[in-house]
């Protein structure tokens, strides 16, 4: 019986332009928000907070006129989120064009700003009893196969509503409403979101964790034309079969897996090892009141399982994969495949941690849920360059630096760690470059270290934007 172990394949081979100017530049090199002012405004921010993303506004803008400017901007209604993304989402959509097939990853994160109570417009984003306050963003990122991450598709940040959230706790009353009314509609909202992003020749294959296994989804991805991977929450009905996991159980083992599970709250890291069993299921559409005048046919879909064999004692929550697919498995390889692209949904976690803990948009004071939002959109955009930059050393190490450093960002690298203003004939490459960047933030690079991951390459980008800084002021003054 076939035996495979969960690890990243190469990428293909994609082109790779030099950065000729500030990564933000060219990255917002299309924003157009109605004012050339307020466009040059928002490139001089995103400058400013990206050097130093973890400060207040008022640091990262150095002097009051840059501040003032910036509480400007986010005040301004002509900076609406959707044209601050934009410019970004058209990168975005360039680099998918460079791949076949791409995953576009969807997932909801919730940001508290309750220790904040004097800002307004914010809504419950805990239960009644925690009465906690801040505001839900649903994003979709785009990755290639291994997980590069190519940018956001989609983005939508607001607050809830406290009625709607007091009757989300009432099962009753969520059944009886339809799915336009739900919180849930916003995997229907950013899967054609993401389908009118796509460029004709790319296939996307949106993937999503339990909370999108709606039937509406599925539906809706049938009737686009879109591929989906949708981890299951329901032991749903299959018609003339009984219910799935049922079902699953009884079908024979196909291989087995070992998975590198990460460390997760109080469970250590760990390779587990799995069964997998695949096959194709015709689902039973749920019953929907005829007030809402939706009728719901079945949906035949291909599903791998995934279970645990013996996990240790110390596992609270041995790994469980139902997965649902439109992609078809007629494989043991194939299902391998769906299993390495579901775990590339753990990158969107990541990319949270980013601004959660990198950027600490939480501690961000900006007065009205407004305002935020366009912070947030902003910040979003940043905290994708850092994370890029991680997963590019990974994907792309033997590049040149000049794919993800400008000139005098590498310059200043090089000066800094080698302690010279003798640079070298040929250019490092990425992989060279970004565990410079690391030792800025405190990586020792020792023999059996990992790659540098996102906290020590954050910290040392912060440190290589002074550096880069007083690099340009020195040299053009003496070229002056």
């Amino acid at each position: 019986m076939p035996t495979q172990t969960l690890i990243g394949n190469q990428e293909p081979k994609v082109i790779l332009y030099p950065i000729e100017s500030n990564w933000a530049d060219e990255e917002f090199a299309r924003i157009d928000l109605g004012d050339k002012r307020l466009d040059a405004r928002l490139l001089s921010l995103s400058v400013d907070l990206a050097a130093q993303p973890q400060a207040p506004i008022n640091q990262a803008c150095q002097d009051w006129a840059a501040t003032k400017a910036a509480y400007r901007l986010f005040d301004n209604e002509k900076a609406q989120p959707e044209r601050i993304l934009l410019p970004h989402q058209q990168q975005t959509r360039e680099r998918m064009a460079a791949y076949a097939r791409v995953l576009a990853i969807q997932d909801t994160a919730l940001f508290n700003y309750s220790a904040h109570p004097m800002t307004q417009g914010l809504g419950p984003i805990g239960t009644p009893e925690q009465t906690l306050h801040g505001l839900v963003m649903h994003s979709t990122l785009v990755h290639s196969l291994q997980g590069l991450p190519l940018g956001l598709a989609t983005q939508e940040i607001w607050a809830r509503d406290e009625a709607t959230v007091e009757e989300q706790q009432q099962q009753q009353k969520k059944k009886q409403r339809q799915i336009e009314e739900k919180e849930s509609f916003k995997w229907i909202t950013a899967l054609r979101g993401t389908v009118e992003l796509a460029p004709p020749a790319v296939e996307v294959v949106t993937v999503c964790d339990r909370e999108a296994d709606v039937y509406e989804f599925f539906q809706e991805a049938e009737q686009l034309g879109t591929k989906v991977l949708v981890r299951s929450t329901y032991n749903r009905v299959l018609i003339g079969e009984g219910k799935l996991r049922s079902v699953m159980k009884a079908h024979p083992v196909s291989g087995y897996i070992t998975v590198q599970v990460p460390a997760h709250k109080d469970q250590p890291a760990r390779k587990a090892r799995c069964d997998v069993r695949f096959r194709a299921v015709t689902l039973r559409p749920p019953d929907r009141p005829k007030a809402f005048g939706v009728t719901l046919s079945p949906i035949t879909m291909d599903v791998v399982w995934v279970h645990e064999i013996n996990p240790p004692a110390c596992v609270k929550e041995p790994l469980d994969w139902m997965l649902f697919t439109t992609v078809p498995v007629t494989s043991f390889t194939d299902a391998v495949e769906r299993i390495r692209w579901y775990k590339v949904r753990w990158n969107i976690e990541v990319w949270h941690k980013v601004l959660k803990s990198g950027c600490r948009v939480e501690d961000c004071r900006l007065e009205t849920g407004t305002k935020l939002t366009r912070y947030l959109t902003l910040m979003s955009v940043i905290g994708w360059r850092v994370f890029w930059m991680v997963q590019m050393n990974r994907h792309h190490p033997d590049a040149d630096c000049t794919v993800v450093l400008t000139e005098h960002e590498w310059k200043a690298l090089y000066a800094s760690i080698h302690r010279t203003t003798q640079l070298p004939e040929t250019l490092p490459s990425v992989g060279q470059a970004i565990r410079w960047m690391a030792q800025l933030g405190g990586f020792l690079g020792r023999k059996g270290d990992r790659e540098p991951g996102v906290t020590v390459l954050w910290r040392g980008w912060q440190r290589l934007q002074d550096l880069a800084m007083m690099w340009r002021v020195i040299h053009d003054a003496g070229t002056s």
